[in-house]
């Protein structure tokens, strides 16, 4: 059967060219051929040349490119790519680790998968489709991931109920088949429920985050606002902060964090885990009394889910980022983060700006906070870089 088309109207073809892996629908003057949601296309230039192969969706981006180099999308190509992305976790050291066993094995289209997703939680792979094209693949990833990773394969958890446009179920695909899961980050012992858990179970990005949280968090007292299960908070109880508060405003996530934080340190350890809105919260903070913070972190959900909610969604990063330097002592540390891909590095920092300006503190910046390079970025494709942070000392 022919492959349906997507004709690129004249003049748009300069972001292919570019290898850019998402082809937009104002971008394709026709479609040739009745392509259904996952279906594999070909991208055509307006002098009817070979471009591309990727799957078709029913959305802005209309194709995501798997190929620009052959037109022949098969198994073999898979894998190729799977063993790929193996390969680059495995030169940079992530199967070795006594310390972690937990982060990105397939990062969509920076390991040249678009849409798809796959996390290793110590022998668990949780694979998570963004688009129908690669739901539809995963009984075959299932089966080149237990050739190629063998013995280490545990199970597959499939979590794409939360990311994909038609309905799907969560659940494993194979091998045995636990409710909760325990996984060891940087030394820190945490529970994982694939079921209920945010993401693929657990927010793997901030890793390297977290590692540094371990290690200035020595002698503060820290907040950790959004904190869902507790990473960044157990992270700062293992570099001996004096005092950790989690707060976040789901109830599971909040006990769970208790439960992880007793996993460590005993159910003496000095955290206190609460249930409230973060804003809230924030505001009954006051720099002079028993409860001040001289160390605060903002990972909040994605404010900003895409350009239409861009200018709302700063509005509110800067309002949780204000609140949060008119609480914090002189010398005070505030990290903070954007996981909004709508958000570019610029109109972030520009935000921090305006927050600060706002409180009247000055503000320094210490460091900028990228992703973990598990999660690695195509040159093509900068929008992969969405995890925006910086560490600022308030003055």
């Amino acid at each position: 059967m022919k492959r349906p088309q997507l004709i690129i109207a004249p003049g748009k073809e300069k972001a292919l060219q570019r290898r850019h892996p998402w082809v937009f629908s104002g971008a394709v003057k026709r479609v040739v051929g009745e392509p259904q949601e996952g279906d594999l296309v070909y991208v055509v230039s307006p002098q009817g040349e070979w471009m591309a192969a990727g799957h078709y969706q029913n959305e802005s981006i209309i194709c995501k490119v798997l190929s620009f180099d052959t037109p022949q999308i098969d198994d073999d190509f898979f894998r190729q790519r799977l063993a790929s992305a193996i390969a680059y976790r495995r030169n940079l050291g992530f199967f070795d680790r006594q310390d972690t066993n937990v982060f990105r094995l397939v990062h969509a289209e920076g390991d040249g998968l678009p849409g798809l997703v796959c996390d290793w939680y110590n022998g668990v792979l949780v694979m998570q489709a963004h688009s129908v094209g690669m739901h539809r693949l995963f009984p075959l990833f299932t089966a080149l991931f237990r050739d190629l990773l063998g013995d280490r394969l545990k199970s597959v958890f499939d979590k794409s109920s939360a990311t994909l446009p038609a309905e799907s179920t969560d659940g494993y695909l194979w091998g045995i088949e636990p409710q909760e899961h325990e996984i060891t980050e940087n030394g820190v012992k945490l529970l994982i429920n694939f079921y209920e858990g945010q993401k693929t179970g657990f927010f793997i990005d901030q890793r390297e985050n977290r590692a540094l949280v371990q290690q200035l968090a020595r002698g503060h007292r820290l907040l950790n606002c959004f904190g869902y299960t507790g990473g960044f908070s157990l992270a700062a109880l293992k570099g001996g902060a004096d005092y950790v508060e989690t707060v976040d405003i789901s109830k599971k996530a909040i006990e769970l964090c208790n439960r992880n934080v007793t996993l460590n340190f005993g159910p003496e350890a000095k955290h206190q885990g609460t249930v409230a809105d973060v804003l809230q919260f924030i505001q009954t903070i006051k720099q002079s009394s028993n409860q001040a913070f001289d160390f605060i972190i903002l990972d909040p959900p994605a404010f900003a889910k895409n350009h239409r909610s861009l200018q709302q969604g700063l509005k509110g990063y800067r309002s949780i980022n204000q609140r949060a330097m008119e609480a914090l002592p002189a010398g005070g540390l505030l990290m903070t983060f954007s996981c909004s891909q709508a958000v570019s590095k610029e109109e972030f920092q520009t935000m921090v700006f305006t927050a600060a300006m706002n409180a009247h503190r000055r503000v320094r910046i210490v460091r900028q906070l990228p992703h973990a390079m598990d999660h690695p970025v195509s040159i093509c494709h900068p929008e992969g870089e969405y995890l925006k942070g910086l560490l600022l000392q308030v003055e």
